[in-house]
């Protein structure tokens, strides 16, 4: 992947990170909020911040000191 595809994929990344947020707050304020689908929605938002990361990485070069 080159910069400029990495950096499109971190937007859709970052994007996708905050409607799972605005859900996962939606879905935790209902009366009965099904916890199944809760733990799901948190365990994608986790992988997605991973991805996330290593997205940032590939566009910041390692210095070493």
């Amino acid at each position: 992947m080159n910069p400029e595809e990495i950096t499109q994929r971190l937007e859709l990344l970052r994007l996708e990170h905050r409607d799972l947020d605005a859900a996962i707050i939606a879905l935790g304020d209902a009366t009965v909020p099904d916890q199944l689908q809760l733990a799901r929605m948190k365990k994608r938002k986790l992988r997605l911040r991973d991805e996330i990361s290593w997205c940032e990485d590939q566009l910041l070069p390692d210095i070493i000191a």
